[in-house]
């Protein structure tokens, strides 16, 4: 029951779509007929809006490590359960007929909640590829990839099978980007696809 509870609080942390709701509250239309149609920051910052953008940012990570912190204070031992939770939740939320964000956001705030050090090394590489690259979806695929890489590296084996699932979602979510990226058609921050 601990564990099925874990997995029901993350889902349900991580399929409030804070983009969504957002942008329609501050009467910028409907977040899914804007832009790539996509629920995250990305999307939300084609609303022209950057305190929308970084607003939504920071509340699709804060949920992922809420819905961690949380479960392991309710449910001891519960904690690696809720991520995944969280994580599936955003992406497939049931409010949106399952169809929901890329979980790049999200998966940095389980990552810090579950493992703080790899998530340090999520938010260099995440950052430092955006900045010096301006391609959201070739940072956010490369900072996913870190996760599991990062976990092995400080030894935490617990983890890795978590994240590489985790990673391996956030990959099937970005392919349409990966195929631009290797045709080379993949817009940077401020175009109209993500």
């Amino acid at each position: 029951m601990p564990a099925a509870a874990a997995i029901l609080l993350g889902y349900l942390l991580g399929s409030i779509p804070f983009g969504v709701l957002l942008t329609r509250i501050a009467g910028a239309g409907d977040l899914r007929q804007i832009g790539s149609g996509n629920i995250g920051a990305t999307n939300v910052l084609r609303t022209g809006r950057k305190g929308l953008a970084a607003a939504t940012l920071l509340l699709d990570l804060a949920k992922g490590a809420a819905a961690v912190l949380l479960a392991d204070w309710l449910f001891p031992g519960t904690a690696v359960l809720a991520g995944m939770g969280a994580f599936l939740g955003h992406c497939y939320p049931v409010w949106l007929r399952f169809r929901g964000g890329k979980g790049v956001a999200t998966l940095m705030g389980i990552v810090v909640a579950l493992h703080w050090p790899s998530g340090l090394v999520y938010a260099a590489v995440w950052l430092g590829l955006l900045a010096a690259l301006r391609i959201s979806s070739l940072a956010g695929i490369s900072a996913a990839i870190s996760a599991p890489v990062s976990a092995a590296f400080w030894g935490r084996i617990d983890l890795v099978l978590l994240l590489l699932a985790l990673a391996l979602i956030v990959l099937w979510k970005h392919r349409e980007n990966i195929d631009r990226l290797l045709s080379g058609t993949e817009p940077r921050i401020g175009s109209t696809h993500g």
